[in-house]
């Protein structure tokens, strides 16, 4: 899974215009940027989605804890404000078929923080891809993949030139092949605690454009 998905802040990135690089059309939905009006609908898609990247140890009350401490509503609606952060979804017109978030900053943990800048050569900010979900129905589709492009896009506008990494689950090999598939590979490790409970991830930059 991406994780939550930071010590000196960037500048403040202005934040693309709707009509601009924000909107992206595929043959069956559009990824847009989300907005304080989206902020229910896709805490309810990532209480929905986050329990299927989970490790199979995971138990329902550490998922239930993090979805209730970190996946909110008003967590989303500050996402969608933030000029640090950028928030996408992707609507078919009738519902939510996924999202994605990135952050622009300092990774979280040391781990995580030491291992990309001994990657990339360079110290933070980077640009973390922290979350990206589709709903059961869509998954192995059109739309995980019209989301990374959009996100990879974006990264590069919040960022420019900064390096660009996420984690995922050790197990979740499924994950992980589609990641290398849009230019990540795995540079190491970290733990990541969910409910309380640490579990272990590894670490992805992207190598390739």
């Amino acid at each position: 899974m991406t994780s939550e998905p930071r010590a000196t802040s960037p500048a403040p990135v202005e934040k693309p215009t709707e009509t601009a690089e924000a909107l992206r059309t595929t043959t069956s939905g559009v990824v847009r940027r989300a907005t304080a009006d989206d902020a229910a609908e896709v805490a309810w898609l990532a209480a929905l989605t986050f329990p299927l990247a989970c490790p199979p140890e995971a138990s329902r009350t550490e998922m239930a804890t993090h979805i209730a401490q970190k996946l909110t509503p008003a967590r989303f609606r500050e996402w969608a404000a933030s000029d640090r952060h950028a928030l996408f979804v992707y609507d078919d017109g009738v519902r939510l078929l996924g999202y994605a978030l990135l952050i622009l900053g300092t990774p979280e943990g040391a781990a995580e923080a030491a291992t990309v800048q001994e990657a990339s050569g360079r110290p933070a900010p980077y640009v973390e891809l922290s979350k990206i979900y589709v709903q059961p129905d869509v998954q192995g589709g059109v739309v995980s993949g019209a989301l990374m492009r959009a996100a990879a896009e974006t990264a590069d506008e919040l960022g420019p030139g900064l390096p660009y990494w996420l984690a995922t689950n050790a197990q979740n090999l499924r994950a992980q092949a589609f990641y290398r598939k849009h230019g990540f590979e795995v540079i190491g490790k970290r733990t990541y605690v969910v409910g309380g409970l640490e579990h272990d991830d590894v670490v992805l930059l992207r190598t390739t454009r």
